[in-house]
């Protein structure tokens, strides 16, 4: 099984901390070593201010007050007063220092995520809804951009801090100390049983917030034909599962993470209880002073703080371990230009040598015995070899699940062959760089995609400098400018995502028009069935004529213009060429194409035959 197979789901156990994720979130804070020290020395300041505080207490009571000594009393008090607002300052900016690193550190985890899912091989896609890749992107990142934010200096601060507080509590009075500790293992072994049940609980919460990604954009995108079959009610039932999935699974993360407060309450009410007991006998018998026994059970409030603010963090950071684990899953997930390099290393046994830069394109196509199936044990092709000259246009046509989008797949680069080759030029695609060639290429799909923005930005999105003067020749070449200039604003004109605020036959002649305007030597176009009036009809395939004019096509044909046009037939069936050759020469073979032409593209021609006129024989 490749590893692309398994599911997102699945990509990621339950497990506990993982010093690995931990120290790889940590390294994303590494290109900003000014801001850490900046936020590492506030930290160390506000804590140095925090622990000086209750001593200044304990001098102003036994030296101060205890003395009647009013000038000393006065200038300890003004020291703490100084001390809180430098304390408040410090707070301040150090809460500003840390969400600025933890927001640099979100920022440049989600660019590397986004930018390496592009780059991803569209086996990665084949099984994965498009919600949970979404939600890897968003919620996930943001779960481990909290943990980068507050939790890691949380910890690192409330950790030198106990340190700070048990040390000055055994200097103060080691057997009171020695009392307020003997809570601690009971509110150990209780954070280790909920530990492992927290980081199952948080798992169950990020599976389920994809869950309902996924069901959520799948309603968007296909909501059309739910209103259409209505299909509204069941399909808020599915969304209501998957809701109440999510609550159950987030509001027992939430039971087990308030579970510990109660108890570290108790014990730290339990702890505190004896050591005032004791604290007392001693004050009593003479053996301390007010003033330490106030500073005492003042660090003892504080000793606690750590543990429960400890604790808390604790689950923040147990649910960035989940998120971590599928976010680095993914980033760990070899991308296309690896796909070749290991590719070409197993096939050359030795060291893969550095992709190849494609040169200008002339257009000679070969597939060479290739076999391939989206799944090992499942090949859609077999053994197919066919050459096409430049500037051939080759018409793919057969029946649906025969092969043909898998042919200008491969083409594509989009997967690599199971066995055999795809060369270009002369050029095995397995050892070529793909951005290098696959600038080269166009694609018009058969459901057009329309980005939102302006139409100018969609034009121009095969070639970001082109200029006005080659943008309208494309326009003009595609047959775009009648509706481009009907619009408001023209070449301005808003166009909605997905272009939804335009007809299929302008999306298509769109789509024409950026193919021409990016001058590609190689052409991939799968033809829409959607029905259009004779008018755009007959711009589209005027604007088609320029499209394929002087450049290496592929087309997979639903037209009967198209097939004649082409200069050869490939008819594609269960994986296999069955036939190939012009429309005149295929008819009259009377084989798999005349039948196919019988039942498929026939009745095309009669309905555009005019009335009054005889057919012509084939």
């Amino acid at each position: 099984m490749s590893e692309y197979d398994l599911d997102l789901e699945e990509d990621v156990e339950e497990r506990p901390f993982n010093r690995e994720h931990f120290a790889r979130i940590l390294s994303y804070a590494r290109p900003y070593p000014k801001t850490v020290v900046a936020a590492t020395a506030l930290t160390l300041t506000g804590i140095v201010l925090g622990l000086v505080e209750p001593l200044m207490f304990r001098a102003a009571l036994d030296h101060g007050i205890a003395t009647k000594d009013w000038r000393v009393l006065g200038t300890i008090l003004s020291g703490i007063l100084i001390l809180r607002v430098l304390a408040l300052v410090i707070s301040r900016a150090q809460i500003k220092t840390t969400n600025y690193l933890g927001q640099r550190v979100l920022f440049d985890l989600r660019q590397g995520l986004f930018e390496h899912v592009e780059h991803l091989p569209f086996s990665f896609f084949d099984h994965r809804p498009a919600g949970k890749i979404i939600s890897r992107i968003t919620n996930d990142v943001n779960h481990i951009g909290n943990l980068a934010a507050s939790g890691v200096i949380n910890v690192v601060s409330q950790m030198i801090s106990l340190v700070g507080i048990i040390v000055i509590m055994m200097s103060l009075h080691w057997r009171m100390a020695a009392l307020s500790f003997t809570t601690i293992p009971f509110l150990a072994l209780v954070l280790t049983k909920l530990r492992w049940a927290l980081q199952s609980a948080w798992g169950d919460t990020r599976k389920a917030v994809a869950d309902i990604n996924a069901h959520l954009n799948e309603t968007i995108q296909g909501l059309q034909v739910i209103q259409a079959f209505g299909r509204e009610s069941s399909n808020s039932m599915k969304f209501d599962r998957a809701n109440r999935k999510f609550f159950g699974a987030y509001m027992r993360a939430v039971r087990l993470d308030q579970a510990f407060w109660p108890l570290a309450d108790i014990v730290g009410a339990a702890g505190t209880c004896i050591v005032i007991w004791y604290g007392a006998k001693e004050y009593l018998a003479g053996s301390v002073t007010l003033g330490l026994m106030l500073a005492f059970t003042n660090y003892l409030g504080k000793f606690w703080a750590p543990i429960s603010t400890f604790s808390r963090v604790w689950s923040q950071i147990l649910s960035a371990m989940a998120s971590a684990e599928r976010v680095f899953g993914i980033l760990d997930l070899k991308t296309e230009s690896d796909e070749s390099e290991e590719a070409v290393r197993a096939a050359s046994l030795g060291e893969a040598p550095k992709l190849e830069i494609m040169p200008p394109i002339e257009g000679r196509v070969v597939f060479d015995h290739v076999t391939f199936g989206y799944r090992a044990a499942e090949p859609v092709l077999h053994d197919v070899s066919f050459t096409v000259e430049p500037g051939e246009t080759i018409a793919l046509v057969g029946p649906t699940g025969a092969g043909k989008t898998t042919i200008i797949n491969l083409l594509a680069r989009f997967y690599l062959p199971t066995a055999g080759r795809v060369l270009v030029d002369g050029r095995d695609l397995m050892t070529v760089d793909l951005p290098s060639y696959r600038k080269q290429m166009g694609t018009v799909l058969q459901d057009t995609f329309i980005f939102s923005g302006t139409i100018m930005d969609n034009l121009r999105f095969g070639k970001l400098d082109a200029t006005q003067e080659e943008v309208e020749r494309a326009v003009e070449a595609a047959c775009a400018r009648g509706f481009i200039e009907d619009m408001p604003g023209g070449f301005q004109a808003e166009v909605k995502e997905r272009g939804t605020n335009l007809s299929s036959g302008q999306r298509q002649l769109l789509a024409f028009a950026r193919a021409i305007l990016a001058d590609p030597r190689i052409l991939i176009l799968d033809e829409a069935t959607s029905s259009v009036d004779p008018e755009t009809e007959r711009l589209i395939q005027q604007a088609m004529k320029a499209l394929l004019a002087g450049r290496t096509s592929f087309i997979i044909a639903h037209r009967l213009s198209t097939v004649r046009a082409a200069d050869r037939i490939m008819v594609i069936e269960d994986g296999k060429i069955a036939e190939e050759g012009t429309h005149d020469e295929l008819v009259e073979a009377q084989g798999k194409y005349a039948s196919l032409y019988e039942a498929q593209f026939k009745a095309q021609e009669n309905r555009v035959m005019p009335a009054g006129r005889k057919k012509p024989s084939p």
